[in-house]
């Protein structure tokens, strides 16, 4: 093994969201830092000219080399289906992938982590709004729920085309109320989203927190690099062992060891170094060096089931990426940054509770073409319209095991979908309003025929068996590593981040979160890194 120079306060395993953000506050408060990412610097060949602009993330996101796919195990209540699930694979992590959305969910789901943790905990989403804010460069707000001298761009949707008109019209005739900000005083409601993104590009991680620390040497990352466990010694985080062209190496940390790998990448590295339930690791064939049963249990996932419709017409982006469409559209984004290029594809949602809550249980995308997770028996490809019911604050929950002592191999997950009968309740609940979505005008004008699940399932049985067929994830995984109180045996971390029965040990990522937010969790993650990091530094 190869021993690296020392001189790093920090070592932050993983280059992703969480990790950007941590590395850029750390090095701004005069601190070395090393960033240790598996994947490469920037995405290889023509997907690095393509992942910039909006509409390329639907094409990009399965089969990408920066993207580590997982086959889970067969899932119990899903028939024994196996939908795949992902995880960026690059530095910027989520940000250079993802379908840039920004939204941080509800006002409940931090005042939750605060009950949570016993109160006064500093999770609240008073705590955590300032993180938010600090974080946020916006282009349309700046009041008290925005910020605009943040590092991270975040603007509307660089297009907007008839179906998305047409939906968010529609949800206002049917009484859900236009929301201009569903990042302000209230989610609920119906309208456009907001994205990541700068003068219509993609903004990463990458550019918002550590291009502007070039030639800084208080930074150093280093990528292609496979974390192989964080060394402990005495109870203590010393340092990190990884394998990078086949060889392997060792670098010593002064201070803490931060763990950034995302949620199924974090307590896999936890395990190999030993700290996970107990008899697991020695199934594996490692030495326990701490016994923590939480380790890689509590998945959550935020999962969606589709209502599809074809349209009489072309009112959204069907074939808009073939032939003479596509050298149009892409021509015209080059020139003038517009156009359906500019579109992420998902430009409008609704927040809605179908059971008559005031809080929203389900996030209603519309996406203004067919889109399914493979191909779906009896379903073409057609000009049409999804609306995907996403359950917000799914019940269930899954594991992350060890598939090897291998640290190249894969962790096993297991999502449990449906575990719990209430999730399968609520996803037929939001299915039955999709449909009555597609029945109200404007809307209603535009479809042509429901194709799926199809006019002829009506039962609660019948939708049970079109969610088991069609659910998959919306790329959303937390929890594996979560907070909790004194005494909870099943928490993984104390409420400062630290690891419990481990000295200098960390984990900044969204694997911390004790219950998943009601919304996308990127802007999640990067405030639940930036509040780490500050609670670090106030030492």
């Amino acid at each position: 093994m190869t021993r690296l120079l020392d001189g790093y306060d920090h070592i932050i395993i993983g280059g992703g969201s969480a990790g950007c953000v941590a590395a850029a506050a750390l090095v701004r408060a005069g601190r070395r830092v090393l960033i240790i990412e598996r994947g490469p610097a920037k995405a290889p060949g023509l997907a690095a000219f393509f992942l910039p602009m909006p509409a390329a993330w639907m094409k990009g996101i399965r089969g990408s080399p920066i993207v580590e796919m997982h086959q889970p195990v067969p899932q119990k209540h899903l028939d024994g289906r196996t939908p795949a699930v992902g995880q960026a694979a690059v530095l910027g992590g989520g940000t250079s992938v993802n379908a840039m959305v920004y939204t941080r969910g509800q006002h409940a789901d931090y005042d939750g982590w605060d009950a949570l943790l016993g109160g006064a905990s500093g999770w609240s989403f008073a705590d955590m709004l300032p993180h938010f804010r600090g974080l946020e460069h916006n282009h349309r707000f700046n009041d008290q729920w925005h910020g605009v001298d943040g590092p991270m761009h975040v603007s509307d949707t660089g297009a907007i085309c008839e179906l998305t008109e047409s939906y968010c019209l529609t949800m206002q005739g049917m009484g859900v109320p236009y929301n201009p900000d569903f990042n302000g005083a209230r989610q609920a409601g119906a309208g456009t989203m907001q994205y990541t993104t700068y003068r219509n590009r993609r903004y990463t991680g990458v550019q918002a927190f550590l291009d502007p620390l070039k030639g800084d040497g208080r930074l150093k990352i280093i990528t292609d690099a496979q974390v192989s466990r964080i060394i402990v010694d005495k109870g203590s985080a010393r340092g990190v062992a990884y394998v990078q062209g086949g060889q392997e190496h060792s670098v010593h940390a002064d201070s803490d060891v931060l763990l950034a790998a995302g949620a199924y990448n974090s307590p896999k590295i936890l395990m190999l170094s030993g700290i996970g339930p107990a008899g697991h690791l020695r199934a594996q064939g490692i030495a326990v060096a701490l016994d923590l049963p939480g380790v890689g249990a509590n998945l959550q996932d935020h999962h969606e089931v589709p209502v599809v419709a074809a349209t009489t017409g072309a009112y959204g982006y069907f074939r808009e990426d073939r032939g003479w469409r596509m050298l149009r559209n892409g021509l015209q984004y080059l020139l003038f940054r517009s156009g359906p290029v500019a579109s992420s594809g998902v430009e409008a949602c609704a927040y809605i509770d179908p059971d008559g809550s005031d809080r929203p249980s389900i996030k209603m995308y519309c996406v203004p073409t067919v889109y399914l997770d493979g191909d779906v028996a009896g379903v073409r490809s057609t000009h049409g319209v999804t609306l995907n019911a996403c359950l917000l604050r799914p019940q269930s929950r899954g594991m992350v095991r060890l598939r090897s002592s291998d640290p190249f191999a894969k962790p096993l997950i297991d999502n449990n979908y449906f575990a719990e009968s209430d999730d399968l309740r609520r996803e037929i609940s939001g299915l039955r309003y999709a449909r009555k979505i597609l029945a109200s005008r404007p809307l209603h004008d535009l479809i042509k025929a429901e194709l799926l699940p199809g006019p002829g399932i009506t039962s609660d049985a019948d939708f049970a068996a079109h969610c088991r067929r069609t659910v998959k994830t919306n790329w959303h995984p937390v929890g594996t590593c979560r907070m909790g109180r004194d005494g909870d045996p099943g928490a993984v971390l104390d409420k400062r981040l630290r690891l419990r029965g481990i000295e200098g040990l960390r984990v900044i990522d969204a694997s911390a979160m004790p219950l998943i937010p009601s919304g996308n969790t990127n802007a999640p993650t990067m405030a639940l890194a930036s509040r780490g990091v500050a609670l670090l530094l106030e030492r």
